[in-house]
């Protein structure tokens, strides 16, 4: 079925870029209810911006895991959205400054009380993590904390009400969209926390010759962006939806 996704978002790409964007990390991005065209602010804001470079783009939607495969062995010409690690940092091409950031949350169950907790709070604690998601390279290799991988979001936060977790790493606006609706999670598990507050890139593939130029195109566009209002206008909207929805009952 990946496959046959592939081959057909290859088609339209034309002489355009294929880009692999992740399926299921709203606000930024997931797969539409009626359509595997991709929602979200990350593949608008990299849509309007090669569009004032004059470049066509065209998405393929997938799992996180396989949108890096796609980009580093070159059949996507890059994978949404990308925190750059030092284990990532000479895999792909990326563009100067990050399309946006994301606080790296720490959550708990509701009853826990912790409040304020770090990086050095989880040395000790079971805690846990989505597999093949970047996390800072600091607790990635920090052996004393003791990581659970899950198959996704939603997963973490059944392994932390199940108990087998201490704690659960997510960025905090996806993570609290799927608490909220969430009804077994929505009161239950609510932000203790932060890591880190991380920037988001495309990563260009290596594998493709243009990659260095197409990084070079989109920085030029997201500035353009910037420049004009455009870029805050998006970012605007999608803290206007997480109002609209109500005020956050994990925080």
């Amino acid at each position: 079925m990946l496959c046959s996704a592939l081959l057909a978002a290859e088609a339209l790409a034309g002489p355009g870029l294929l880009i692999a964007v992740e399926d299921d990390w709203p606000p930024y991005s997931a797969r539409g209810a009626v359509s595997s065209a991709p929602r979200g602010l990350a593949p608008q804001l990299v849509r309007e911006a090669f569009r004032r470079q004059g470049v066509v783009v065209s998405f393929v939607t997938v799992p996180f895991a396989r949108c890096l495969m796609l980009a580093r062995v070159g059949r996507a010409a890059g994978c949404l959205s990308v925190t750059i690690t030092d284990d990532n940092r000479e895999q792909f091409w990326w563009h100067q400054t990050p399309m946006f950031t994301e606080e790296l949350a720490i959550f708990a169950r509701a009853a826990s009380g912790d409040a304020g907790l770090g990086l050095k709070d989880l040395i000790g604690r079971r805690v846990g993590i989505t597999q093949d998601y970047t996390y800072p390279s600091a607790f990635y290799r920090d052996v004393r904390i003791m990581k659970s991988v899950a198959a996704s979001d939603e997963d973490l936060i059944r392994m932390l009400l199940a108990r087998r977790v201490d704690y659960v790493l997510m960025n905090a606006l996806p993570g609290q969209l799927r608490i909220r609706g969430n009804p077994d999670a929505a009161g239950r598990v609510r932000k203790v926390g932060s890591i880190s507050q991380d920037g988001f890139w495309l990563a260009f593939s290596k594998a493709r010759a243009q990659g260095r130029e197409s990084a070079a195109q989109l920085e030029a566009g997201l500035r353009a962006m910037r420049k004009d209002g455009s870029y805050a206008s998006m970012l605007l909207k999608v803290d206007s939806g997480m109002k609209a929805d109500g005020p956050s009952r994990t925080d």
